[in-house]
C-alpha cells in the first residue's frame, strides 16, 4: 500500500527545484562533453601548485576525520584579514553558509529582501526554510541599493542579501555606497554581504574589514580566484556573537581534510592568486574587444565573467542554445531585463579563441 511521506509542511509545499543545472547534466542530455566550459564561473587557471602539493599530502591521512574547528585555516584567515579567530566561521562554501544564516535568522513566513534574479542559491535556502523572498528589480544592471533598503523598511524584513560584486551581472558598487546602504538599514536587520568575487574587484569596491557590527555578515570563498570550486571551502567574517550562533547549526565536519589543506596552502600563495587576478582582467578585456568586433556590447565586470548584451531575451536564449549545441557551455541571467545577456566565464586564451570562433558562427546563422 502506498503511503505519503511524512514531510514537514514547509517542504511539502515546495515545488521540485534545482538552483543550478550543472554542465554535467547538460552533457548527459546532449550526449557528449562540452568542448568549451565557460558557464559556471569556475577558474580556468587551476589551483596553486602549493595547494596541489598540500592536498596530495593530505590524501595520505584521509582515513582520519578533518579538524572540526578548521583551526589552522581560521588562524591564517585571522592574520590575513586582521580579525580575531572567533570572528570567522569556515564552512563548505558560501552556499552552505547562506543556508546556515537563513536557518538562524529567518522564521517561517518571514520576509527576506534580495535582488530579483540575484544568486539563486540564496532564494533556494529562503524557500527551503519557509521564508518569503521579497524581490527588488535591478536598476541599470546594478543592484538597487536604495530599493533594497526601502523594501526592508516596507516589509519589516530582518535579513537582506547583497552580492558585491554582483552575480549574475558582474557589476559593483563602491564601498562608500555600500556603507551608506548598511547604515540605512534598521537596527534589527542582518545584511549578508556576499563578496565571492572580492579578489577581482577594484579596491574602491571593498569595504575596510570591520566586524564590530553584529548586523553585517561578509562571506568569502576559495572557489573563484583560488580555483577550488570543487573543494567547497568558504568562510564568514562577522561579529563573534554571530559566529556563536552559526556554530550551533554548522556541520563541523563539512570541510574535508584535503580541502582544508589546499585552502591553507593557497591562501599562503599570494603570487599565484595575484597572477590569476591579472589573467582574468586580461581575459575580460579580450571579451570586451571580442564583443566590439562582433557588433555587440558587454556589461562592465569586476568578476571572472562577462555578460554579453544580446539585445533581447529571445536572442539570448537562441544564442545560448546554439552555443550548447556546438559544445560551448555558457549561462544567462534568469530575470528581465538582465536575461537579454549571456554570461561567459573568462577562459584560458585557447578557450577564448575557440569560443570566439563558435560564437561568430552562431551569430552569422
Amino acid at each position: 500500500m502506498s503511503e505519503s511521506l511524512p514531510l514537514t509542511r514547509i517542504v511539502a509545499g515546495l515545488p521540485p527545484m534545482i538552483p543550478f543545472v550543472g554542465p554535467e547534466t547538460l552533457e548527459r542530455r546532449i550526449g557528449r562533453p562540452f568542448d568549451v566550459r565557460v558557464g559556471a564561473n569556475e577558474s580556468a587557471f587551476g589551483i596553486s601548485p602549493k595547494a596541489r602539493e598540500a592536498m596530495r599530502g593530505a590524501v595520505e591521512c584521509v582515513a582520519w576525520y578533518n579538524d572540526p574547528d578548521n583551526f589552522d585555516l581560521r588562524t591564517a584567515l585571522s592574520a590575513r584579514h586582521g580579525v580575531e579567530l572567533d570572528e570567522i566561521c569556515v564552512s563548505a562554501g558560501i552556499d552552505d553558509l547562506l543556508g546556515l544564516i537563513v536557518r538562524i535568522f529567518v522564521e517561517a513566513g518571514a520576509p527576506v529582501v534580495v535582488s530579483q534574479g540575484s544568486y539563486p542559491t540564496f532564494a533556494f535556502h529562503v524557500n527551503g526554510f519557509g521564508g518569503r523572498a521579497e524581490l527588488v528589480p535591478y536598476m541599470d544592471d546594478r543592484v538597487d541599493l536604495d530599493g533594497l533598503a526601502a523594501r526592508v523598511v516596507e516589509t519589516g524584513a530582518h535579513v537582506v542579501y547583497l552580492a558585491n560584486p554582483d552575480n549574475p551581472m558582474g557589476t559593483w558598487h563602491d564601498a562608500e555606497e555600500v556603507a551608506r546602504f548598511l547604515h540605512a538599514l534598521p537596527a534589527d536587520c542582518i545584511a549578508i554581504l556576499d563578496e565571492a568575487y572580492a579578489d577581482f574587484a577594484p579596491a574602491a569596491a571593498i569595504l575596510p574589514m570591520d566586524v564590530s557590527d553584529r548586523r553585517t555578515i561578509r562571506t568569502r570563498t576559495f572557489s573563484k580566484a583560488h580555483g577550488m570550486a570543487g573543494a567547497r571551502v568558504g568562510y564568514a567574517l562577522t561579529h563573534a556573537d554571530v559566529v556563536v550562533e552559526l556554530e550551533k547549526v554548522r556541520n563541523h565536519f563539512g570541510v574535508n581534510r584535503v580541502a582544508q589543506a589546499g585552502a591553507l596552502a593557497s591562501l599562503q600563495d599570494e603570487a599565484f592568486v595575484d597572477d590569476v587576478v591579472a589573467s582574468v582582467a586580461a581575459g575580460r578585456a579580450d571579451y570586451d574587444r571580442m564583443a566590439q568586433d562582433l557588433g555587440l556590447s558587454t556589461i562592465s565586470s569586476a568578476t571572472n565573467f562577462v555578460c554579453f548584451d544580446m539585445g533581447s531575451t529571445e536572442r539570448a536564449i537562441a544564442t545560448l542554445q546554439s552555443l550548447q549545441e556546438r559544445g560551448v557551455f555558457v549561462r544567462m541571467p534568469s530575470s528581465p531585463p538582465q536575461n537579454r545577456c549571456i554570461r561567459v566565464t573568462v577562459g584560458l586564451p585557447p578557450e577564448r579563441r575557440r569560443f570566439e570562433t563558435i560564437f561568430k558562427e552562431v551569430l552569422e546563422t
